[in-house]
């Protein structure tokens, strides 16, 4: 298969979306194909795919432990994109990369960019680059395809306007300060942010960060376009190892069910 036109935008042409998160390579890279592979099943719209990094600032305990341990067991960046390329023979729903900015920057920017744009990545997002450092990378990944994600979270303030108008693919809208990770309750007004977006911008959003239930992913798709989902994931992978891809399906389908 290939991913067709119109990059990660597609991913929201039918309604609320799902978009769950995996670390690559956690535990190896047979059970992230697996486990891409039941998610799609199960009705996810966009997956994010995570490049490994030995220092993820946005991450919390929990994504952090998949990096290390996919690190440990030799994951590379040339591995993951020769993974994306064989996956596309079997999945055609939008592709990000989620990663660090060093993980690109040492890789080459111009390589990088067109090493996604060959095996089929529709979108990346880096967020520890600050909106006003982007366009060093986003104008190379624009220039291969390749839809450069922008985030908001609760102190962008008065810079919300700004991103929105400038951004490609989607918006993730971080609903939490701090790091990733499961939440008991999400107490930030993400309906003010996202209404503050949709003044600024058709591009559609996303709420991430924290989001770790059915209910959660209910309420946040009210006010968005979608929720993505990535910490209570990796938990599974923590907890099942190689035998963690079914239960990934059947807890993406629940989540798919609450839209």
């Amino acid at each position: 298969m290939s991913r067709g036109v119109a990059g990660v935008s597609r991913g929201f042409g039918s309604g609320k979306v799902f978009i769950p998160f995996i670390t690559c390579g956690d535990p190896d890279l047979e059970t992230t194909r697996r486990a891409v592979l039941e998610m799609v099943a199960a009705g996810a719209d966009i997956i994010e795919l995570g490049i490994p990094f030995s220092d993820p600032t946005a991450e919390g305990p929990v994504i952090q432990g998949a990096n290390i341990r996919a690190l440990a067991g030799g994951i590379t960046t040339d591995t993951i994109f020769d993974f994306v390329l064989s996956l596309r023979e079997e999945v055609s729903i939008p592709l990000v990369f989620m990663t660090y900015a060093n993980v690109v920057f040492s890789y080459g920017i111009e390589a990088f960019a067109a090493r996604c744009e060959q095996v089929g990545i529709d979108g990346i997002i880096l967020p520890d680059i600050p909106f006003e450092e982007k366009a060093e990378f986003s104008e190379i990944f624009e220039q291969h395809g390749v839809d450069f994600i922008s985030l908001i979270a609760p102190t962008s303030a008065n810079r919300i306007a700004m991103i929105a108008r400038e951004a490609r693919g989607f918006i993730y809208v971080v609903s939490s300060l701090g790091v990733t990770g499961e939440r008991a309750e999400i107490t930030t007004d993400v309906s003010s942010l996202v209404a503050t977006i949709r003044e600024n911008t058709f591009v559609p959003c996303a709420v991430g960060f924290g989001i770790s239930t059915p209910q959660q992913t209910h309420d946040m798709v009210a006010i968005s376009d979608g929720a993505i989902v990535g910490s209570a994931i990796i938990r599974l992978i923590e907890q099942y190892g190689t035998e963690a891809p079914a239960h990934i399906g059947a807890f993406v389908k629940s989540m798919k069910d609450a839209l």
